[in-house]
């Protein structure tokens, strides 16, 4: 677009026509809020009014639940490896080796669950309807990144959706040549080393059309859709802070916090 012209009005951006930059900076301040300290308290005051907050949002429960699988199969897992192997303190409940699991270690684990819950949660649910798209003009216009990197991390997004669909015409492939009937992890290793090479043929090739479209040009770059952060990106970064405030307050108050 020639500088001076003006693009588009710009579309509703991310969840309630919020810049998903905002959802970004806000999770990053939280999550700089919660590992200032290590107790119970603060981890599980933010994650209570986390949950207190998500009906605002207005996510369906199956597609809540599927997105944010990763972290309640995380969460258990990190738990029982820090009661095991977490530092020992206070009453030992039993000893096996090196994991020696104690009232301090069972703490820890407790807390640092509650932590990755808090942190994992709003990273999760607030990126469900983004678009990668207005991210990328997020960054590029309100974080000021390189436009190259911006525009080279955007391509490679939407090209992962296509993965899927090359795993798909691969597997198809090798059963029309009855190569797909025995030896599954010898298969598997091929059909991944092939899907490799189409995905470097790929990028190979969209890198060369971007590059001839002035994409990786230098000098100041113009964008179809301004992004702006205005006043609901403002109360959605004051929201993310507001709740590691709290948690900080309210664990300084119950004599639990540690710096």
């Amino acid at each position: 677009m020639p500088p001076g012209q003006e693009g588009p009005p710009p579309t509703p951006q991310g969840i309630r026509g919020v810049q998903p930059v905002a959802s970004l900076v806000g999770v990053l301040a939280l999550g700089v809020c919660l590992v200032l300290s290590l107790d119970v308290v603060s981890a599980a005051v933010a994650l209570a009014l986390e949950v207190a907050l998500l009906p605002l949002l207005r996510i369906p429960v199956r597609t809540l639940l599927v997105r944010t699988a990763p972290v309640l199969v995380a969460v258990p897992l990190t738990a029982v490896g820090i009661a095991l192997y977490g530092r020992p303190s206070g009453r030992t409940w039993f000893s096996l080796g090196f994991a020696e699991v104690s009232d301090g270690s069972l703490t820890l684990a407790l807390a640092t669950a509650l932590r990755v819950l808090a942190v994992g949660l709003p990273a999760i649910v607030l990126f469900v309807r983004a678009d990668p798209t207005d991210l990328a003009d997020g960054l590029a216009q309100v974080l000021r990144l390189p436009a190259r990197f911006v525009l080279g991390a955007l391509a490679a997004v939407r090209m992962i959706t296509l993965l899927g669909d090359d795993w798909r015409q691969l597997a198809m492939a090798r059963r029309a040549r009855g190569l797909a009937d025995t030896g599954r992890i010898r298969r598997g290793a091929s059909m991944a080393f092939a899907l490799l090479v189409l995905a470097l043929r790929r990028a190979t090739t969209l890198a060369v059309a971007m590059e001839s479209r002035g994409f990786g040009a230098p000098g100041r770059r113009t964008w179809a859709r301004p992004a702006r952060f205005a006043g609901p990106e403002w109360a959605m970064v004051a929201v993310l802070v507001g709740i590691g405030a709290v948690a900080i307050t309210v664990a300084v108050a119950a004599g639990t916090w540690r710096a």
